[in-house]
């Protein structure tokens, strides 16, 4: 296409093109540019001589980490919690827009709504404090064993708790919010599928089954592929908040050990090599599973 017929093609959605160039901008300053610091894993990155002066060490730093004692460690641990969190946390959100979708009464709906989101607005500081207070000695859940005759339980200090702890509160705070996506998807459902489906005598499960979730199958495997491409990156805040030394051999994360031995100690390059081994795997993972939804159900990212 040559310039004049470009300039003819952007005229009549030039509106929709200048809203859109926040966001564009957003990636390019924040995503894009500082992808150029990704030289500093391949050097020894001293501050005082920028990226430019430092050494070059080529994958000493990456070595480094596959042969640290606690590799095998933090590795498995990201792996199952991120398994578990997909496995038992990514149909939940589904099940949320499903229940609210058949929800008759506004007021309740609206209410239901709200009572799942707030937990998405509490910082990890502020709900981790409110998971450990649950399950301290004298919190809640132990008031409720005790009740019922039981011992205390040291949740947060036992190792066989503390992963589910980990995706329980995750599903708490973020389901409910993840269902907005699914709620907007069903909205779009055209409503003469369900006037079909009821004069043919269908019920309320075979409208979900048949009609609601293969619907809005492509926005499910789109967010699937996404969850998936970050399965490596479980995010500090939640795990930093929430795990103490008792529970590190099941609880000690990459991203909590790249903090750890990494940032604590000033170690830049070694952080950004081992940053930079997860964004691999999870762009890995991304085209795989891509390939996959393609190749099974016809729809995927691109």
């Amino acid at each position: 296409m040559n310039r004049k017929g470009l300039r003819t093609a952007w005229r009549p959605d030039w509106i929709l093109y200048l809203f859109l160039l926040p966001g564009v901008l957003y990636f390019i300053v924040f995503k894009y540019l500082p992808m150029y610091g990704i030289i500093i894993a391949f050097q020894d990155y001293s501050p005082f001589k920028g990226v430019s002066g430092s050494d070059f060490v080529g994958l000493k730093h990456f070595i480094r980490f596959f042969e640290d004692d606690e590799f095998i460690t933090v590795f498995r641990n990201t792996l199952l919690i991120s398994f578990y969190k997909l496995a038992f946390g990514f149909p939940v959100p589904i099940l949320i827009a499903l229940m609210l979708n058949e929800v008759r009464k506004s007021w309740f709906k609206r209410t239901a709504q709200t009572l799942f989101y707030i937990p998405h607005f509490f910082s990890w500081v502020i709900f981790g404090g409110i998971v450990i207070q649950a399950l301290s000695s004298k919190g809640m859940i132990n008031s409720i064993i005790t009740l019922f005759g039981g011992d205390p339980i040291l949740f947060m200090a036992e190792k066989e708790y503390f992963r589910s702890i980990l995706v329980i509160s995750d599903i708490i705070k973020e389901s409910g919010w993840a269902s907005i996506i699914y709620l907007a998807a069903i909205s779009g459902v055209n409503p003469s599928l369900y006037e079909a489906a009821r004069m043919d005598g269908a019920k309320k499960r075979h409208e979900i089954f048949y009609i609601t979730l293969p619907s809005i199958s492509s926005t499910i495997i789109i967010l699937f592929i996404l969850q998936l491409g970050n399965i490596l990156e479980l995010g500090v805040q939640q795990v930093f908040m929430l795990y103490n030394p008792l529970v590190y051999e099941v609880g000690d994360i990459i991203d909590t050990y790249v903090y750890r031995v990494g940032l604590t100690e000033q170690k830049y390059s070694f952080a950004t090599a081992v940053g930079l081994f997860q964004a691999t795997v999870g762009l890995i993972l991304i085209y795989v599973a891509n390939g996959l939804a393609k190749r099974f159900s016809g729809g995927g990212l691109w």
